[in-house]
């Protein structure tokens, strides 16, 4: 059982290897040969050129400046001084919001901390409970179970304490909750209402085209679209299934690198060709010339390239029932995203698209219809990954019991018996341990997710973060809590009446605040200052620039930015919500290494956001919502875990006053959703006709055919769009007129889909007039 010496060489090692990381990268920050590695953000927007162009040889991969090492730790003040207007115009919205999430962390444990440590921490300190018991029972405790509930008798008044601090710790958790999803959905708005033009502000992704024998997908997209929306439809892209033709391209420029590799090494030493196999890697198969043996596959590649190119381009078995539908105003966009289509409710169905950068194309290509399948069966697979995944975690949690080791191997207790290696086992490594076991986790979430068919690299990450939020909850909390296994744990609370889960899990939760304290300091401390000395980043860099570069172009690809990974970053900042709401009343101690990491890693994150990470998307800030419900869900697990030890504690009668708090958390929750989460899956048509008015005053000439035309093309064919320049559908840049009436050119013999007939099927409905001109 861990002590406060076990935990203070824990705090100890991890402040040091946190001192260590946070050391050595403001050194390597300074160094003109790592400037692209901890500065790509600027380099990427060119507001930032290399040191290392001029000078004497040392001082291109040194820096000599002996003044700037007195000012390693600047990075830090650097990293608060930019204000958060400019750091949304810097790096977006998400960005920004991302960032309040540490903040909404200090907000809420600071008073939560400084209140349970004036008010709880002396009540339960001043108790002689786990003296008596250790007397009586032989009871074995450390002096952290003092500070905790587990030190008040049973039945005792104290209790009461407890229960009056956790009504304040909810109300002013909600509190903070609330003005910060209002301060969030503002700026939202604010940010579209003043943001610049967006591609995604005027598009809608239509799904599920019904099939139609006498026209195409794409005619019949906009034979809808001209008679239903014919004031506002602009232009459309049919999505197409280029997955094939991607894979091609991928590994053609795979290939194209292996040759410049091969190419580069034979002009350094011209002595003697560069040699590969022909098995996978190069590991193993024939032995061939690599220059030779790689050009030829690179124009193998680049034949098999273009016939599918022309093959995706030409026969209809390519084309999706889908498309993305432009409008000449925001508003006709809003109107159509968030109305119903026709009479029918599953087909042409409509929804926000989002931005260019956003759209995960691989997923266009499948079937409306097999979505609710695919979600059935990754459902079924993510249970058992959860359930499954605990035997390695609890096997991880038995490194915290020393008892346990002993009898496992009697003959390692000479060496374990030693204080220092005693405190480290404790304190250290079964934090170490289960972040191993966690790494590859985000990957084949991922992989779950796009297995599900989202449609959005936004939407991909946060179905991903909320499966691994519900994991770490399971196997990371509960299983701490609670030892045994997965099945062993389900099968337990089967055969037990439901009022009794929460009183389990309430008394097995004091005793496991020293793992969780040891998991914050290794996860939380050394965890984020190792994420600002990005070693690995550092490396990859170097190797491709000695191996791989050879211009200045190849150097900015060399550089690797990354970005915030919402999906794995957030559901790590929930677990410390989640530890922190609920040891906040029963193990106070628990709340200042809390503090320490949401205050390290709002400096830490700042940091990288303006140097570094360069976002794939935005979104706006649109995962607001689902990280308020998952603190709400924290919240009000705290609450019925509170009641269920206070019940084994013979309070009773305390059980109906603490009643009302999950009441009350809810009643705010959808109060919250029913105000402040519209702000964020639809868009206000008031907002929308004022953004549009503005515009056309600003840019009466504005050419948006021109500009949205090929903004949703499959990046596969990017390089073709200067080939269509010349259609008959686009318009002149300085004669462009948005207003103009359109005729409705179709193929169509039915009415199927159409309120009207167009000019070409037969004569107009008596309802409505079309104008000749």
């Amino acid at each position: 059982m861990a002590t406060f010496g076990d935990i203070g060489l824990a705090a100890g090692v991890n402040v040091l290897s946190a001192l260590i990381f946070l050391i050595a990268f403001a050194i390597l920050r300074l160094q003109p040969i790592n400037d692209r590695v901890y500065f790509p953000k600027w380099y990427l927007k060119g507001l930032r050129g290399s040191p290392a162009r001029s000078g004497a040889f040392v001082s291109k991969i040194v820096n000599l400046d002996w003044h700037s090492y007195i000012r390693f730790l600047n990075w830090v003040p650097d990293a608060l001084r930019m204000p958060e207007p400019e750091l949304i115009d810097h790096a977006g919205l998400d960005s920004a919001v991302y960032l309040r999430i540490y903040l909404l962390g200090l907000k809420i444990f600071v008073p939560v901390a400084l209140l349970a440590w004036a008010v709880l921490v002396p009540v339960n300190w001043t108790n002689n409970t786990l003296a008596k018991s250790q007397a009586t029972d032989n009871l074995q405790y450390s002096d952290i179970d003092k500070l905790s509930i587990s030190n008040i008798p049973i039945g005792s008044p104290r209790f009461w304490t407890h229960v009056v601090m956790a009504y304040a710790f909810t109300f002013w958790t909600c509190y903070a909750l609330g003005r910060e999803y209002e301060k969030v959905a503002t700026l939202r708005l604010h940010f579209l209402a003043s943001g610049r033009r967006r591609p995604d502000q005027f598009t809608v992704l239509v799904r599920n085209v019904p099939p139609d024998a006498d026209e195409s997908v794409t005619e019949s997209v906009e034979h809808f679209f001209l008679v239903n929306h014919r004031d506002h439809y602009l232009t459309h892209q049919v999505a197409v299934n280029a997955n094939k033709l991607a894979k091609l391209v991928k590994e053609k420029k795979s290939k194209e690198n292996w040759l410049d590799y091969y190419q580069l090494k034979y002009l350094r030493n011209q002595s003697k060709r560069p040699v590969t196999k022909t098995g996978f890697l190069g590991l193993w198969g024939e032995k061939v010339d690599a220059i030779d043996y790689q050009t030829a596959e690179v124009e193998r590649l680049s034949k098999e390239v273009a016939e599918e190119r022309e093959k995706v381009k030409t026969d209809p078995q390519f084309i999706m029932p889908a498309a993305f539908v432009s409008f000449r105003t925001r508003w006709g966009a809003a109107v159509c995203a968030q109305t119903q289509q026709s009479r029918n409710p599953t087909l042409w169905l409509t929804e926000w698209a989002t931005e260019p950068r956003d759209v995960y194309w691989n997923n266009l290509a499948i079937p409306y219809v097999s979505l609710t399948i695919r979600r059935l069966i990754i459902a079924v697979a993510f249970f058992f990954l959860t359930f499954f995944f605990m035997i390695p975690v609890t096997i991880v949690q038995s490194l915290a019991n020393i008892e346990g080791i002993e009898r496992t191997a009697p003959f390692l207790k000479p060496v374990i018996e030693i204080p220092f290696i005693k405190s480290l086992i404790q304190g250290v490594f079964p934090g170490i341990a289960l972040k191993i076991f966690l790494i590859v986790l985000p990957t084949i979430l991922m992989m779950m997710s796009k297995v599900e068919g989202f449609l959005a690299i936004s939407a991909l990450e946060r179905r991903s973060a909320s499966r691994y939020y519900y994991f770490n909850f399971v196997n990371v909390f509960l299983v701490s809590v609670i030892a045994g296994t997965a099945f062993q744990q389900l099968d337990s609370f089967l055969h037990q009446p439901a009022n009794e889960i929460p009183r389990t899990i309430g008394v097995a939760i004091p005793m496991k605040a020293t793992f969780f304290i040891t998991y914050v300091m290794v996860d939380g401390w050394a965890g984020v200052a190792g994420e600002i000395l990005r070693l690995k980043p550092l490396i990859i860099f170097h190797l491709k620039n000695f191996f791989l570069v050879k211009t200045e172009k190849d150097r900015e690809a060399a550089m690797d930015p990354g970005s915030i990974g919402f999906n794995t970053g957030e559901p790590q900042i929930q677990l410390y919500f989640l530890l922190g709401l609920v040891y906040a009343v029963v193990t106070p101690v628990l709340l200042p290494f809390i503090i320490v990491f949401f205050a390290l890693a709002y400096v830490v994150f700042r940091h990288q956001i303006i140097n570094v990470y360069n976002q794939e998307y935005e979104s706006a800030g649109a995962f607001w919502p689902d990280v308020h419900g998952r603190i709400i869900f924290a919240l009000v697990f705290s609450q019925i875990v509170l009641m269920g030890l206070l019940s084994s504690k013979g309070e009773a009668q305390s059980t109906p006053f603490l009643i009302a708090l999950p009441v009350l958390t809810i009643f705010f929750h959808r109060f919250c959703k029913g105000r402040y989460e519209p702000a964020f899956v639809k868009y206000p048509l008031q907002e929308a006709m004022m953004k549009d008015t503005l515009e056309r005053a600003r840019e009466p000439n504005l050419n948006l055919r021109g500009y949205l035309q090929y903004a949703y093309v499959h990046p596969v064919f990017k390089n073709d769009e200067d080939d269509d320049d010349d259609d008959d559908g686009c318009e002149d840049d300085s004669n462009a007129k948005l207003d103009e009436n359109v005729q409705v050119p179709t193929k169509r013999q039915s009415r199927r889909g159409t309120p009207v007939s167009s000019r070409i099927s037969g004569k107009s409905s008596p309802e409505v007039v079309h104008e000749e001109s």
